[in-house]
């Protein structure tokens, strides 16, 4: 493994590797409820869909990690599940199997584009403060994303009738109920452990505060061991009766440009983070990872499930050590182990991994000392971009507001030739993509 991985090379351990692992797969493992909760809406087999969900995550994530070797988990991804699920079955009024189908072809699509550089060359192409501005946007939302799991912070809106909305947007939550007290309580375990540098600090602190919800009783311990669930009533589902519409148009095109920012910007922050971009801020072996969430999105909708893209929380194990594949590899054998002990994972309350979020939010945010704020037109395109990602729940949506903006700013005061040409391809896609949504 130290050979196969470069562990010495990259500073890190056999151990390290595993624990990082461990951790990320453990803010992780909440995909595995949620995705079949949420796609289970269309009449999709709700235990099947674990199986898928598990065994997509695996696939994806082992081929990131010995192929393109970086510390970093796929699984389906959320609110492409939702696009998945509301948008084109329940509110389109498609079949779940065209929804499938339309995965299945933006993987085929996806996989051409990374083995053709296309997609490395976009990431190449984001300007260095907008890559440290996307690090520090993602730092911000994964924070939001935790503290909004553990109920610190939740929505202040209510409704008054006839669909108004009235009342703030955000607010704090009862921190004296039980979710932030389990989160609180592993956020100081992990901060102190932290401090005194122990390297699994953030994988203790959820085991802390998973124990807390037992004493709280949030947590509910059942069955440790099942057997894996059947895909038999969604595996190998497509429907190609109806691709040739303009439906399927919008819908692949919304694919695309979701996943491909999504993945990009969450590579660009990660690899940020782990001090693994090189001397020009390019991410090492890119295409071989964009490679492995397009087989894994390709997989995934043959097993029976949405598409799937790189994790945010995968800073959590970059932030205990992870550097290297392994990191990856621990975490496919973690979701394949998942098929059997999905009970045990699930006894994991979502309060629990708030700790690790919050705190890798911290960490991510770091990168801001490194952008310029003195010229407007790095300035403000950064901001947008940091901002538009919480603000938005959305990485994809930071990119868009930050890069638009940059090349308007950029061609306005007269300085185009600092755009490349692929920047103006990009901004010319991103308003295509507002004038069909």
């Amino acid at each position: 493994m130290r050979d196969i991985f470069r562990l010495h090379e990259n500073g890190t351990t056999v151990k390290k590797e595993l624990l990082a692992g461990l951790t990320t797969f453990s803010t992780m493992a909440y995909i595995l409820a949620v995705n079949p909760m949420i796609l289970s809406k269309t009449g999709m087999d709700f235990n099947a869909l674990i199986t898928a969900t598990a065994l997509a995550a695996a696939i994806g994530t082992l081929v990131m990690g010995l192929y393109a070797k970086l510390p970093i988990g796929l699984a389906p991804g959320m609110g492409l599940n939702a696009f998945f699920a509301y948008t084109i079955v329940l509110g389109m009024g498609y079949s779940w199997q065209f929804a499938l189908t339309a995965v299945f072809l933006e993987g085929i699509i996806f996989i051409f584009l990374s083995l053709f550089h296309i997609r490395e060359a976009i990431i190449n192409s984001i300007p260095e403060n907008l890559k440290h501005a996307i690090s520090v946007g993602i730092g911000l939302l994964i924070a939001l994303i935790g503290m909004a799991n553990a109920g610190i912070i939740e929505t202040g809106m209510r409704h008054i009738g006839n669909d108004k909305l009235d009342g703030v947007i955000l607010k704090i939550g009862d921190i004296t109920s039980a979710g932030p007290l389990i989160a609180l309580t592993g956020l100081i375990v992990s901060a102190v452990l932290m401090y005194r540098k122990v390297n699994a600090a953030l994988l203790i602190g959820i085991l802390v505060a998973t124990l807390a919800g037992i004493l709280l009783g949030v947590t509910t311990i059942g069955p440790i061991i099942s057997l894996p669930p059947s895909l038999a009533p969604i595996a190998f589902k497509l429907e190609f009766s109806k691709i040739f519409t303009m439906d399927m148009v919008v819908i692949l095109f919304t694919l695309l440009m979701v996943n491909l920012f999504d993945t990009v910007g969450t590579l660009i922050g990660l690899c940020s983070k782990a001090g693994l971009l090189d001397s020009q801020g390019r991410i090492p072996r890119a295409k071989q990872a964009l490679f492995a969430d397009a087989v894994g999105t390709t997989a995934g909708a043959l097993l029976g499930t949405s598409v799937v893209t790189a994790y945010v929380e995968s800073a959590s194990g970059i932030a205990s050590g992870g550097r290297t594949g392994l990191t990856a590899v621990t975490v496919a054998g973690m979701f394949l182990l998942s098929l059997f002990f999905a009970p045990l994972f699930a006894m994991i309350p979502p309060a629990a991994t708030a700790p690790a979020l919050i705190i890798v939010g911290m960490l991510m945010m770091s990168a801001v000392v490194k952008i310029d704020f003195e010229d407007a037109t790095e300035a403000i395109p950064a901001f947008l971009a940091i901002v538009m990602m919480p603000y938005t729940y959305s990485i994809a949506e930071g990119i868009v507001f930050g890069m638009l903006s940059y090349v308007l700013l950029k061609v306005f005061t007269g300085r185009y030739r600092e755009i490349s040409p692929v920047m103006y391809v990009l901004a010319i896609l991103f308003v295509l993509s507002f004038l069909l949504h």
